[in-house]
């Protein structure tokens, strides 16, 4: 059976509704604030983090139900270990990770970024590879843990800082991608959904009460 526009923006927009019941349990006094439209940075310490579209905003939680503020700062704490500092864009103009991550990266002093999805898929990139190239790539989003999206972020500082790294080993599971498989299309056509064409990306703050 062939669903229907209207029936297939009825089972979206169940899925966020769901998503967002889930926001009961986030880091009370926490949330993100957007600013102006993000330059770029001079300072070789920067190591940037690019968000989609919808983290944040329709989208709370990874597709493993990590609240993604959590997710975002345990990679801001892992730069941060590093002695770098974390700079957060949202990127609008597309939902791809990697054109996220590479994006981010061309704006940072350093020349470093990570790419993360709404649902949790991130990149480590660099501003002069290819998009579709990368540092590293973590693919399987229900597999991430918020320790490992720690190192993700330890990682990144250490490529910024010219370092020697060891990439991080990840777990595969075959059975990730059927199981996963519609609620992962489902993310993204509400990351999607956000899309601006031609859109610069802009500024985020994670704002502590």
């Amino acid at each position: 059976m062939q669903l229907t526009d209207q029936q297939i923006q009825n089972v979206v927009k169940k899925v966020v509704d769901e998503m967002n019941q889930k926001m009961q349990g986030r880091s009370s006094g926490t949330w993100l604030q957007e600013g102006s439209q993000a330059i770029k940075g001079h300072n070789p310490k920067e190591v940037g983090i690019g968000i989609g579209p919808a983290f944040g905003k329709k989208i709370h939680h990874t597709i493993n139900g990590l609240n993604v503020i959590d997710v975002l700062k345990e990679i801001m704490a892992g730069i941060e270990e590093e002695g770098m500092i974390p700079k957060v864009v949202r990127v609008l103009r597309t939902s791809d990770v990697c054109f996220m991550g590479n994006d981010t990266a061309k704006l940072m002093g350093s020349g470093i970024a990570i790419g993360l999805q709404s649902k949790g898929t991130a990149v480590i990139h660099q501003k002069d590879l290819y998009p579709l190239t990368n540092l590293e790539l973590f693919p399987q989003a229900p597999l991430l843990t918020l320790e490992l999206y720690r190192i993700i972020g330890k990682n990144a500082a250490k490529y910024a800082k010219g370092e020697r790294v060891i990439p991080i080993a990840t777990q595969n599971d075959p059975m990730v991608r059927p199981k996963y498989q519609v609620k992962a299309a489902l993310m993204h056509t509400v990351e999607t959904e956000l899309v601006r064409d031609r859109a610069e990306p802009i500024e985020v703050y994670v704002i502590e009460s």
